[in-house]
């Protein structure tokens, strides 16, 4: 018997839709100060990652927030794709996005067995704490872009179908492989 998408993620350690913490936003972290509690959520993010990868994989990249593994906290990790260094956002926050957007379709770690068409912006800016307590402001573009601002996204407690468009419903996952598109997995 063939185990839903969503089942096999919730095998994974990774919280399912419905589930309260998903809908609140995360709190920050005082950095330095919490700088030993932030690192150890980094590596369980890092470790749920790689458990997921080993898994299913992820040509277009994936990310998860702390969130989704039942942590209530601003971190999440981005791993683009390709050989690039994973990316560590603790305490995101966007501060500019550009008026040109795109829309393409994500999947969440989330709620895998969906897909949903998303209109996000082409570029964003954010800024995010250092361990050391800097602020570093970063700019992202295109699916780079989309995979960080849907991260974001669930520490603000939003699901990528609140930016859905009105009247447009998430797809099956199956119904979505058959229309060939490229999409970005979450948790893109």
């Amino acid at each position: 018997m063939d185990v839903r998408p969503s089942q096999q993620m919730r095998d994974l350690g990774v919280v399912q839709h419905g589930a309260g913490i998903l809908a609140e936003p995360a709190r920050a972290f005082d950095l330095p100060a919490e700088r030993d509690q932030a690192e150890r959520i980094t590596d369980e993010l890092f470790a749920a990652m790689e458990r997921i990868g080993q898994v299913h994989p992820f040509a277009k990249g994936m990310g998860i927030a702390a969130p989704q593994t039942g942590i209530g906290r601003a971190a999440a990790v981005v791993q683009p794709p390709g050989d690039a260094p994973a990316i560590i956002l603790l305490n995101p926050r966007i501060t500019a996005r550009s008026d040109e957007t795109d829309e393409q379709y994500e999947g969440c770690l989330s709620f895998f067995d969906v897909r949903g068409l998303v209109p996000r912006p082409l570029k964003i800016t954010v800024e995010t704490t250092a361990l050391t307590g800097d602020t570093v402001t970063t700019a992202y573009e295109r699916g780079l872009a989309r995979l960080v601002h849907h991260e974001i996204d669930h520490l603000d407690g939003l699901l990528y179908t609140a930016r859905m468009r009105t009247g447009v419903a998430p797809i099956p996952v199956e119904e979505y492989r058959q229309s060939g598109r490229d999409w970005v997995y979450d948790g893109a």
